[in-house]
């Protein structure tokens, strides 16, 4: 099974299987209430799994249950919350518009 944690010390969360980083999310420094996603990759090793979008919505869950404002830079993670709008009220206020 699938784990997302958090790497602070890196800017990333990380997707593991079976105990390996199959993937990262990356983000900018954490800086007030606002977490900027600037990067997401999964190593062709894990891929066909669906780990992308298990690592985007850990990452989205975890941005969300921490009060931070998200910011998708990211194609993939601004993807993902096009087609999952649960996560629309949790983006920065100024381009939340964008993804209504």
């Amino acid at each position: 099974m699938a784990e997302v944690r958090n790497d602070p010390a890196q800017h990333r969360y990380e997707v593991l299987e079976d105990g390996a980083v199959a993937g990262f999310a990356e983000y900018m420094e954490v800086r007030g209430d606002r977490i900027v996603f600037t990067h997401t990759e999964v190593d062709p090793a894990f891929g066909g799994k669906g780990l992308g979008s298990v690592l985007v919505a850990g990452a989205l869950e975890d941005a969300r249950d921490r009060d931070l404002a998200i910011v998708p830079i990211c194609p993939f993670v601004a993807r993902y919350v096009h087609a999952h709008p649960e996560f629309v009220p949790f983006l920065d206020e100024r381009i939340r518009k964008a993804f209504e």
